[in-house]
């Protein structure tokens, strides 16, 4: 069936990526941890950084996009990319309020409670609205909205610090309140349902879903082993990439020797690769095809995790660098490329709900990955004689992230499309 791009739909990719703009600032929050604490120094463990920054929040992410999803179906981008910033922009501004009264209760309901809801609705807003507008370029135009999620990190993470320096970090989560408030509904304003002709270009077609088949709703797609496959997948792929994340200032200065500044440097270029790639790969997908595009991401850092060590060892630090950021293109493609894998596999009628149910991988990810890579590093420190060196210590754990990767590898090769008619 040739497919027919409908006409003035490059103003949705672009609301989309000012919705995720600001959402996507939450992979910069290690900024606010210091300020935090030198602000409540006696906060409990419940309410003090990461926790309200970070864990909490992409744990809230992954839980409200699934309890929401089928409300984001039947109310539409618009109104759920509205809700999103209401929500986040609470959140920033109720942990503002805790900080000036020095509440933590407070601060954990704004940044790890509010600001993850916010964060669940609006990552899944866009993405129906988005496969159904191009039939077409479903992985370019996904990549396009999720890449504003990675590039939001590398905007906060200056302006973050740029702001907590001049009127402190309370008053600066109050001033990112109404900046990504006015931003996140300039990009719901918008979005726009798709056509009737272009949702029809959009159904399942014999290479993928049933033909004939109108889309799986989110309850039958959660029932096929297709589902359960890309859970593993996005989960193992998460897992791996979140743990680097969780660790990459530390494990640079302890492989090899580099300051906090040349450390966070780098840190700004995997947000940009963060970013780069789920436009990359996601677009390559369109091409190269969803499982075969997840079996290059598996199989290429299964070698890289296994790799890094040795390099560590010789002192390679551009090659380590090629290495780390190569992979950090991966983890952002692998969150760009899932939701048309499951528009392929499940129709497009109920991508969003199905997409929000699928995000529940991230929240086991964003515990499971930064727990295997700081515990078993800090054992290995631990264990360490004063004055030996620090460039085994990521050994395990990236061994252990490794052998993640080949399971993933497995699970991908499992994924066939769904051929059989629905009862």
């Amino acid at each position: 069936m040739q497919l027919t791009p409908p006409p003035r739909r490059w103003t949705i990719p672009l609301g989309a990526v000012l919705v995720h703009l600001g959402i996507g600032s939450v992979y910069a929050w290690s900024t606010l941890n210091r300020p935090i604490t030198a602000a409540m120094p006696s906060l409990p463990w419940w309410g003090s950084p990461p926790y309200t920054t970070f864990t909490s929040a992409l744990v809230l992410l992954g839980l409200s996009a699934a309890t929401w999803g089928p409300w984001v179906e039947r109310r539409g981008a618009r109104m759920a990319a509205r809700l999103a910033a209401l929500c986040f922009a609470a959140g920033l501004a109720v942990g503002a309020v805790g900080l000036h009264l020095r509440q933590p209760l407070l601060l954990f309901l704004g940044l790890g409670i509010l600001c993850g809801i916010g964060c669940g609705i609006g990552y899944i807003a866009p993405v129906s609205t988005l496969v159904r507008w191009f039939p077409d370029r479903r992985g370019m135009a996904t990549g396009f909205a999720i890449m504003g999620f990675g590039g939001g990190a590398f905007i906060a993470g200056h302006a973050n610090a740029w702001l907590i320096e001049r009127v402190g970090v309370a008053d600066t989560l109050l001033v990112l309140a109404g900046a990504y408030l006015l931003l996140m509904l300039a990009g719901a304003q918008l979005l726009r349902p798709a056509p009737v002709r272009a949702v029809a270009a959009s159904a399942p077609t014999a290479n993928t879903a049933p033909v004939g088949h109108p889309g799986y709703t989110r309850r039958e797609a959660l029932r096929t082993p297709q589902f359960a496959l890309l859970w593993g997948m996005l989960c193992i792929n998460v897992t791996a990439g979140i743990g680097i994340l969780a660790q990459a200032s530390p494990m640079m200065q302890d492989l090899f020797g580099r300051t906090p500044a040349q450390a966070a440097a780098v840190v700004a270029m995997i947000s940009l690769c963060n970013a780069g790639g789920r436009l990359f790969w996601s677009t390559i997908s369109d091409r190269l095809g969803r499982r075969n595009t997840y079996l290059l991401f598996f199989g290429a850092q299964l070698g890289l995790f296994l790799v890094i060590p040795q390099l560590a060892r010789a002192g390679a630090w551009w090659p380590f660098l090629v290495c780390l950021l190569t992979v950090f293109t991966m983890y952002g493609g692998g969150f760009a490329t899932i939701p048309a894998f499951l528009a392929d596999l499940f129709g497009t009628a109920n991508v969003g709900a199905i997409h929000g149910a699928l995000l529940t991988a991230w929240s086991v990810a964003a515990v499971l990955g930064p727990v295997i890579i700081t515990e078993l590093s800090e054992r290995a420190r631990a264990a360490l004689a004063p004055g030996m060196s620090r460039v085994a210590i990521y050994d395990q754990p990236l061994q252990l992230l490794a052998a993640l990767l080949g399971v993933g590898l497995l699970l991908t090769l499992l994924v066939r499309p769904l051929r059989a008619a629905r009862r």
